[in-house]
């Protein structure tokens, strides 16, 4: 028993190390966490750049796909007149 007695502040010393550290260190992490979130890396704004052009390059696609098919559809029309 007084074993256990003695051992006690050797293991509430540990944890209390440990929680003055994390106390130390918490508004770095804090900061570092927030500067992350409100900044941008070039890699994360080169990808974003390239997610815009391929939306747009498939923007662009759609309209030229809609305008080959409405133009198909008025040859075939003026084709069709021109029979009769």
């Amino acid at each position: 028993m007084r074993i256990l007695v003695a051992l006690i502040p050797l293991l509430l010393g540990g944890c209390l190390v440990r929680t003055a550290a994390d106390v130390v260190t918490t508004p770095v992490k804090a900061v570092g966490w927030t500067a992350d979130k409100l900044t941008t890396s070039q890699s994360e704004a080169d990808e974003k750049r390239g997610r815009e052009l391929r939306k747009e390059d498939e923007r662009r696609a759609k309209e030229d796909r809609r305008r080959q098919k409405e133009l198909k559809r008025q040859r075939d029309q003026i084709d069709g007149e021109s029979n009769f």
